[in-house]
Parts: structure tokens; sequence; C-alpha cells
């Protein structure tokens, strides 16, 4: 018999009450429940459904998903029903999914996000929805996510139109360079943003040397898992302390997640509540004993909160 989560394990994302810090990513549990034949959902405190878009998408011909030496390669391309479907067929269901239920909003231009958005706040299962703006700007050419201006832009759009929903957005991983990830945070922040997802997969590619060929169809992807962590966990840290910690602003940490000491990292560098992505296609019980071990980790700390632990990670002197 499920037991409740413990009760330390409890984290308020934006005024967003979850029994656990532990949240599923995009794309990984279909839309709220495609696991729940082989994992307890009410063991985890929410779960993001796969991103939906203004029209149907079919998304990438195979291959599409690859396994790499240190993640895997995917290049999905977005495929959902579009956001007509979702809220006719879908939608009305969430309510039975035992856990909070998170929507991701993906697009190519600012009314495309803005028309999701709209459709999504009057969906009562999803009290919050996470916006990917990993999606190249038709207009512009580059992700929404690695420009602070059209980003900003983008925000506020949305933010516009959720009058009940609270707004979460999922950063790209910009690790060097101008703008840095600061530079893009602090823009959301200031546009509306009530949490941080951080980070996406990393652009990366593959090439099969025996054919000379690509292993994407889409010939480039993101690579997840654990090659990407270091990058995240890095990426955490810097958004905790150049900008979130001051701004009060909540960061989900996702990227490489596999073991309780993972996800432990991601809390010491700043996040208050972690996903897990790849590492379900290869174990969905990975979420249970990553709990389960978060769990010990406080009580040999004598630690009454998760939340204490947020940011404590030791500076070198």
């Amino acid at each position: 018999m499920a037991h409740e989560p413990d009760s330390k394990l409890s984290v308020n994302l934006a005024g967003l009450r979850l029994r656990s810090p532990v949240i599923l990513a995009a794309g990984t549990a279909g839309f709220s429940d495609e696991l729940a034949d082989v994992m307890d959902l009410s063991q985890v405190g929410a779960v993001v459904s796969k991103s939906i878009t203004r029209e149907p998408r079919e998304g990438n011909k195979t291959c599409r998903i690859v396994p790499s030496k240190a993640g895997m390669l995917n290049a999905i391309g977005l495929a959902n029903p579009g956001i007509e479907r979702f809220m006719s067929d879908i939608a009305p269901r969430l309510v039975e999914t035992p856990t909070v239920v998170i929507g991701s909003i993906a697009g190519t231009s600012i009314p495309d996000y803005a028309d999701v958005a709209r459709h999504m706040d009057t969906a009562p299962a999803l009290p919050a929805v996470e916006l990917n703006v990993s999606c190249p700007n038709v207009h512009g050419g580059t992700e929404f996510g690695t420009d602070p201006v059209a980003l900003a832009d983008l925000i506020t759009a949305v933010r516009d139109e959720l009058k009940e929903t609270k707004l979460f957005v999922k950063l790209s991983p910009i690790a060097v360079g101008q703008p840095s990830m600061v530079d893009v945070a602090q823009a959301a922040i200031e546009a509306g943003a009530e949490a941080l997802t951080i980070a996406n997969t990393v652009p990366a590619m593959g090439i099969d040397v025996r054919t000379r060929r690509p292993v994407l169809s889409n010939v480039t992807g993101g690579l997840s898992g654990p090659a990407v962590h270091p990058i995240a966990v890095k990426l955490v840290h810097d958004v905790y302390r150049g900008i979130a910690r001051d701004a009060g602003i909540p960061i989900i940490g996702v990227g490489g997640i596999t073991a309780w000491d993972d996800a432990a990292e991601m809390i010491l560098a700043g996040a208050n509540a972690f996903q897990i992505g790849s590492a379900l296609f290869a174990d969905p019980k990975i979420p249970a004993r990553i709990t389960k071990n978060i769990s010990h980790w406080l009580n040999t700390h004598r630690v009454a909160e998760i939340k204490d632990l947020v940011g404590q990670v030791i500076q070198p002197e």
C-alpha cells in the first residue's frame, strides 16, 4: 500500500504546493498518466504534460530517439494533437491524475503561445503551465530562450492570457557567452515568470560512421541524460545566485538526474524542485527510489524541511 511522501519533502512553487519535489518532465509521461501502469503517480509532486502547440503536429520522422554513450539524443518534433483536441479530448480527464498536472506550451510565434495559454487557463486541472521557449521564433529565426527581448515579449503576452494559472518558464541551456543564462532569467522574471525550469536539452548531433548518415532524421536534436547533469547544476547555481534568490523566484532543476544524489546536487545548487526525464525511459521506478533516499538524506542531516537546503552549497573561502 502506497504511503504519502515524507512531509519534509513538501515544496511551494510560487504558491503551488507539491507533496514532493519530484516532477516528471515534459514529454516523458505522455499527457499525464502514461506511466500509471508502472509507477504510482500519487508519490510524485507533479507531472508536466507533453508540449502542446496551436495546431496538430505529427513530429519528425524516425529515428527521433537514439541512445548515446552518456544519455539520449532526441528530436521528437513536438508531436501532439493541437490545443483544440487537447482541450476537448484530454483536458477533461486530467482531473483523474493523482498528482498535480502542469501544462506545457510550445510554438513558433507569440500568437501561437498566447492562444494555447488562453485555452489552458480554462482547464481546472492545470494550476500552472510551463513555457517551452527552446522553439525557433519564425520572425527572428533564433530560439525565444536565447533572446532576452523576444523572451520578455513572449512572456508578457502569455501572462496577459493567464487569469487563473501560474506561469513557469523552461529556459534553454545557455552555458557560455552573451546573453548569459542570468541575463535571460532576469528578462523572464521581469516579464512575469513565477518560476524557472533550468534547463532544456543541449543541442547535439550523432553520426553513424558506417553509413555516414546522421542518426536522427532531423540531423540534429537535443542531448539529455547524465552527460548534461553537471551543466544543468552550474546553470541552476548561476541563476540562483545571480537573480532568483534575491527575486524570490523558485527554480526547478532538470538535466541528467538518475539517482538521489543528482537530485540533491540540484537542491544544493539552488533548485526548489527537480524534474526527471530521460531516466524514466530506462527505469520508471527511479522517482520512488529518489524520493525515499532524499527523505533519508534530510533525516541524516537533521534537516526539518527540504527548503532549508536550497542553495546551501558551501562556497570556497
